[in-house]
């Protein structure tokens, strides 16, 4: 899963719009804490979805599911089936 985490973080860095960036960053880390706003993780969804070939089901579409690497990447396994 570490191609995963890896093209999560170039979606995160490309469309989060944070100020000290997403590299130095723990997996566990708030994004939201960290600068991500409201408006940037809608961006950031509609990227994950686009470089996943992947659509978040409502129920799905929280703040916590995109609060951090990890919560992304543990989604994106359950939508993938991994």
């Amino acid at each position: 899963m570490a191609d995963v985490e890896e093209r999560i973080r170039a979606v995160l860095a490309a469309h989060a719009r944070m100020p000290g960036g997403v590299e130095a960053l723990d997996d566990t880390a708030d994004l939201y804490a960290a600068g991500m706003t409201s408006h940037a993780s809608v961006n950031v969804m509609l990227a994950i979805e686009d470089e996943f070939d992947v659509e978040f089901p409502e129920r799905l579409l929280r703040k916590d599911t995109f609060a951090s690497v990890s919560a992304i990447r543990i989604a994106l396994e359950e939508l993938l089936g991994a």
